[in-house]
């Protein structure tokens, strides 16, 4: 048999297929209960315009999502966070952490810091991974690292924050802390699982 094919309880099917070489090939389940899910891309947006970079109709059921930053720049000086948000609209208040940069430290309440440079030359590389804590409170917590190319060149931002939301996470915004920089160059895209 070269594939499996599963219908669902009301419409639609599964189906599993085996590669096309000799010998055998086993997977085998964890005994728990879940749901499995691939690891989904969204869409690559390019940044070179607008003040903010939205990803919406994110489901229900993600627990982890990755922003990554290709070569992303802003017109300004202002740091680069992202902000989180449901059915409500993105929230802009409540975030607890901190970011450090070049041997000193910048706290955030307006978002997740992802990067603070002093130049609008730099561009930023890297990821921010923001995983679920707790779904009873919809609380998430992140970390990550972005590093910059050009002007201010190799030097590495990490920081680490925990945000709750009055709903389910449907949404995530990339922007910066004074809302009015306007992205120039680069890609920011996500995975979600």
């Amino acid at each position: 048999m070269a594939s499996l094919v599963l219908s669902g309880d009301t419409s639609g099917s599964i189906t599993v297929s085996a590669p096309a070489v000799s010998g055998s090939n086993t997977q085998t389940l964890v005994a728990t209960t879940g749901t499995l899910a691939p690891i989904v891309s969204g869409t690559s947006q390019a940044s070179t315009s607008g003040t903010s970079i939205d990803f919406t109709n994110i489901p229900s059921w993600v627990k982890r999502i990755t922003v990554m930053f290709n070569g992303v720049s802003t017109n300004g000086t202002s740091a680069t966070i992202i902000q989180l948000g449901d059915s409500g609209g993105i929230e802009t208040t409540g975030y607890l952490g901190s970011m450090s940069y070049q041997a000193a430290q910048a706290l955030y309440t307006t978002g997740i810091g992802v990067n603070n440079t002093g130049s609008a030359a730099a561009l930023r590389h890297g990821s921010t991974i923001i995983t679920l804590v707790d779904s009873s409170t919809n609380t998430w917590s992140a970390m990550g690292v972005v590093g910059t190319t050009g002007v201010g060149s190799g030097e590495t931002y990490s920081s680490g924050s925990v945000k709750s939301l009055s709903a389910t996470l449907d949404r995530v915004r990339i922007t910066t802390v004074n809302g009015t920089d306007t992205f120039d160059a680069g890609t920011i895209n996500i995975l979600y699982e």
